[in-house]
């Protein structure tokens, strides 16, 4: 695993000051940009304006934080639990098997409520997690760039059973939906299955400190006292509920969960306690100025958010990897 240096006297405070400046203005943007003109003025001299948002632009801007944030957390849990800078759930099958949990759903269930079609998504997640990690523990610890390639390969092999499935059930359309991370369906009353997401990343943070010795490896971490082969299951499941819950609602958004765990890391080190919020509030950053930047690049037509991330994530990763590392402080 590649650690970036830490620094004991590192305090992310001033960062979450910036950071929660920044997506304020980003969220007042996002209320008002759009393919309908709309003024702040408007919201109390026209009911319909109104209406647009609270029906609207208020619940995809609610998305767009919770999903960023939340994949970023996950992401940095996973990094931690794999010991390697380069996976994210995107990235490593977990993504791939929610989304094949989605469709095997709707072709035997096709009637069972949402929240039972996520559960069989998360449960697929949770399997396809769990294959990674086997296969990722036989892998030399000195190559961490191995680990990150057998995990694409990996998911590119869950995508392909899974665009196989749904040609032979007449899907291939269907399965686009998740795929392809976007939030212009999101309305009211087709989002809230993701303050469950909100809910279980929040919950993770009572267990960082579990999660930071259990990224220091099995031995260690029962050394000091730490059920390791829980705290990871915990881990897991925490993953793989947000990541089926996201991929169901919004579809599959890459690189979140990896270049901002990693930008934080690098600046204050790897104290979970102290960087998860800053984790979180960057990556709801990150997903909400690339869906503005979605809207807006060949307005009025959007670009969907997760082709946005694929560019701008592609650059920042490269960016990580070339870039000499610097001490947090």
């Amino acid at each position: 695993m590649m650690y970036w240096p830490l620094c004991p006297s590192s305090n992310p405070v001033r960062s979450i000051l910036i950071l929660g400046f920044g997506l304020v203005v980003l969220s007042i943007a996002s209320l008002f940009i759009g393919v309908i003109d709309l003024r702040p003025g408007d919201l109390w001299r026209d009911r319909a304006a109104l209406e647009l948002v609270v029906v609207s632009r208020g619940p995809r801007l609610f998305a767009i934080l919770i999903t960023g944030a939340a994949l970023a957390v996950c992401g940095k849990i996973l990094q931690m639990l794999m010991k390697n800078r380069f996976v994210e759930p995107m990235t490593v099958g977990t993504g791939q098997g929610a989304a094949l949990g989605i469709l095997i759903a709707a072709i035997f269930f096709p009637t069972a409520p949402l929240l039972s079609q996520m559960g069989i998504a998360a449960i697929s997640a949770l399997i396809a997690s769990l294959g990674f990690i086997a296969m990722a523990r036989r892998l030399p610890p000195t190559q961490p760039f191995l680990v990150a390639l057998v995990g694409i390969v990996y998911g590119g092999i869950l995508g392909a059973i899974m665009v196989f499935i749904a040609f032979q059930a007449d899907l291939l359309q269907y399965i686009d939906i998740w795929l392809t991370g976007e939030f212009s369906g999101v309305l009211q009353g087709r989002y809230e299955l993701l303050w469950l997401a909100a809910l279980v990343a929040a919950l993770s943070y009572l267990a960082a400190d579990q999660f930071a010795i259990a990224g220091m490896g099995r031995a260690a971490s029962i050394n000091l006292g730490l059920n390791y082969t829980q705290v990871v299951l915990i881990g897991l499941v925490a993953i793989s509920l947000v990541t089926a819950m996201t991929v169901v609602t919004v579809g599959m958004l890459p690189f979140v969960g990896l270049i901002v765990p990693n930008i934080v890391s690098r600046l204050y080190g790897d104290n979970l306690r102290h960087t998860l919020p800053v984790v979180a509030m960057m990556g709801a950053g990150l997903v909400l100025a690339a869906d503005i930047l979605g809207r807006v690049v060949r307005y009025p037509f959007e670009i969907p958010v997760g082709v946005v991330l694929g560019v701008v994530g592609a650059v920042l990763f490269i960016w990580l990897l070339y870039r000499p590392a610097r001490y947090a402080g």
